[in-house]
């Protein structure tokens, strides 16, 4: 597979169509090999526009939803990133490239320890992984973020993550239960005001812990 060539049909046939048209956010995911976070038996489709599983429970997101999700979040190199579900660790690597700092958390420790080997080889300095379950909201210090990215689904969300964000901050999040998901936006306007911005209608695992909570307070 000439791995060059296919990374970069990815942003020309799937990502920019959809939407991703963030030229910085784009090179930083053609320039991260996306081939060394697929599981191996997957790494046929190591490009696909599909989600590919990484265990019974997590799945690595499609490249359109990456690209998409990275366009209307449009990272600054001086924000700091909170992403619930490392997963593979690919989205983290991209992102540490447009951000201050990244802190990802995941639930499987498994997988956060294949990520850390992963990103450690990519010698990215700047990203922080953490084993934990955020289903009922995240917060080990005094920190607030830039950026949220929540890389599952969640069946509502209302406000514990709300309130990690710096004024001016944004929430990646796909909310919904069943066929009926929407990715939104939501940006902090000021201290007690939010901004939500539908982005495209979609379907995605939903969070560990929230699975039959249709009507959880997240």
């Amino acid at each position: 597979m000439d791995t060059t060539q296919a990374r970069n049909n990815v942003i020309d046939q799937q990502i920019r169509p959809w939407g991703g048209l963030n030229y910085i956010a784009n090179n930083a995911l053609k320039n991260t090999p996306r081939e060394d976070f697929v599981p191996k038996k997957y790494q046929n489709l190591a490009f696909a526009d599909i989600e590919i599983p990484l265990s019974s429970t997590a799945k690595m997101l499609s490249p359109k939803i990456e690209g998409r999700l990275l366009d209307a979040l449009n990272i600054k190199k001086d924000e700091t990133v909170l992403e619930v579900g490392t997963g593979s660790g690919y989205l983290t690597a991209v992102i540490s490239k447009l951000c201050k700092s990244i802190t990802s958390i995941e639930i499987d420790e498994e997988l956060s320890n294949k990520a850390q080997e992963k990103i450690n080889t990519l010698n990215i300095d700047n990203a922080q992984l953490e084993v934990g379950d955020a289903s009922k909201g995240w917060q080990r210090s005094t920190d607030f973020y830039d950026i949220v990215v929540i890389s599952t689904s969640v069946p509502k969300i209302t406000g514990r993550f709300f309130h990690l964000l710096n004024v001016g901050g944004r929430i990646f999040v796909v909310e919904g239960v069943g066929n009926a998901m929407s990715a939104k936006l939501i940006t902090r306007i000021s201290e007690h005001k939010w901004e939500t911005k539908t982005l495209f209608e979609t379907h995605l695992s939903t969070m560990q812990g929230l699975e039959i909570a249709e009507s959880f307070e997240f």
